[in-house]
């Protein structure tokens, strides 16, 4: 079975958020299921050179964008025995960034189309080509507008993953033609109409063999309007051939045992040295170093559906007990000013990191005692996940993935793997964060918390499964 699997970033080569770290892992699972699985990103000039001077040329193309006519270069590289390939075209993308760009609709209908056909030029005709999010969402429906005069397409079959559905990537309607080159006929309320606008991310729904979620709760959450972005009504005429399928993460990327950021290695069998990691973190951020005080972080984009309205409401009342904190991201203005403020006002209490850095966020999760997440909405999270991994507690609001991932710990039997609260209520997630802090000073009982938690289970090992039944279910 081949796949063709697309995406606008993947780790190790350029990352700006979670599904990065998918297109870096699902694959090498996948190929370890028998896959012949490819994967297919944009040539940003901001990948580093150290992977482009490993890039060969494979071929070259153009697309055709209504009047204009865009070259594609193709370049490969093989990485974790999976093969790579960039999309070249500087006008595009020799930017300082990935998006944000004022010509971002053109710029992924181009990256899209160029995926669509690319199969044509390096022969290699995919069984199933699997899109991701909007940037790679008209995919789908290229693919199902070439079969129209192209035999070539006929059997292909298309899988798209929503990984968020709040970033949609709507344009305006004169995109179709004078970009897209695509009929008028696809601009209706079940094509890629969405009021006045097209929406590249219904495309994906609509005109894709079957659609993906991050995590079986949210795959039934989108079809609710509360968390379905106007988009519950498309998702619920599709949802026969909707599935929930849980992230994973990278075991080799996020190992404790073996991971080189952290100040000291271990494992399962050795996790009372998690303590000396805690120290050396207390130390670099400017905290006293105390392994008795309960250490909480988040490692997060600084917005608000990461729930942090929550914690500005009772950060006062929090910081009242004898913990310290820690936050590493960074995102709107008024969160950055807020926990600067709060480490201003706390400066033995709180360390607030207004940056991102990789090997602190490794640092953070092998060092922290407790991780707060109470998300307004969460399709998957990582970071739940990577703390599981490190041995620290996470305490998550029950959404999305993280319903699915963290079990409230049960004193009565001493299962569960963290700390988890229902309502997006600030009051509650204080409870629940005072609750933690109360069975902490029981090291026996949060021993038992922490190994739980080791012991979970959140590589692509099940999930791989999953997708390669789904493509084999696709071209019966």
């Amino acid at each position: 079975m081949k796949v063709l699997f697309a995406a606008s970033e993947a780790v190790p080569f350029i990352k700006t958020g979670g599904l990065a770290d998918v297109a870096g892992s699902l694959p090498p699972a996948l190929k370890g299921q028998r896959v012949d699985i490819r994967v297919v990103i944009p040539l940003y000039s901001s990948i580093k050179e150290e992977y482009k001077s490993k890039m060969e040329k494979v071929a070259e193309y153009y697309v055709d964008l209504g009047w204009r006519r865009q070259y594609v270069g193709v370049l490969s590289h093989i990485h974790n025995g999976v093969t790579y390939y960039f999309l070249d075209n500087e006008f595009y993308l020799k930017r300082d960034g990935l998006y944000g760009y004022f010509d971002d609709g053109e710029r992924f209908t181009w990256f899209s189309k160029a995926v669509a056909l690319l199969g044509k030029h390096i022969d290699f005709k995919p069984d199933v080509i699997h899109s991701n999010d909007w940037h790679c969402a008209l995919v789908n429906l290229y693919v199902k507008d070439f079969a129209l005069g192209d035999q070539w397409f006929h059997d292909i079959k298309t899988v798209y993953t929503i990984h968020n559905l709040k970033y949609q990537g709507t344009f305006a309607p004169v995109m179709m033609g004078e970009i897209m080159g695509v009929s008028e006929n696809y601009f209706h309320e079940d094509g890629i109409k969405f009021f006045d606008s097209v929406n590249f991310l219904k495309a994906g729904i609509v005109y894709s063999d079957a659609f993906t979620t991050v995590s079986e709760r949210y795959a039934d959450e989108m079809k609710y309007p509360y968390f379905g972005e106007q988009l519950d009504g498309i998702i619920r005429k599709h949802q026969n051939k909707l599935t929930g399928i849980l992230n994973g993460i990278d075991y080799n990327e996020y190992n404790p045992g073996k991971d080189p950021h952290i100040a000291v290695n271990y494992d399962l069998r050795s996790v009372k040295r998690k303590k000396e990691n805690k120290a050396a973190l207390q130390k670099k951020f400017g905290l006293p170093v105390d392994e008795d005080v309960p250490l909480i972080a988040m490692v997060t984009r600084l917005v608000d559906m990461k729930g942090l309205d929550l914690i500005a409401h009772i950060f006062d009342e929090l910081l009242s007990e004898d913990l310290q904190f820690v936050v590493l991201g960074t995102g709107e203005k008024k969160y950055e000013d807020m926990f600067k403020y709060f480490q201003s006002k706390y400066p033995d209490k709180v360390s607030a990191r207004i940056y991102f850095n990789e090997a602190e966020a490794h640092e953070i999760y092998a060092s922290a005692d407790m991780f707060l997440m109470p998300s307004q909405f969460e399709p998957c999270g990582i970071s739940q996940m990577i703390s599981l991994r490190y041995g620290t507690v996470p305490i998550v609001r029950e959404v999305g993935g993280l319903k699915d991932t963290v079990i409230n710990f049960d004193k009565s039997t001493n299962k569960g793997n963290g700390f988890t609260f229902a309502n997006y209520n600030a009051h509650d997630m204080l409870f629940k964060i005072k609750e933690a802090l109360e069975i902490y000073k029981d090291k026996d009982i949060w021993k038992e918390i922490v190994k739980n938690g080791m012991k979970s289970k959140s590589d692509w090992s099940e999930s791989s499964k999953k997708y390669k039944s789904l493509y084999e279910s696709l071209i019966k």
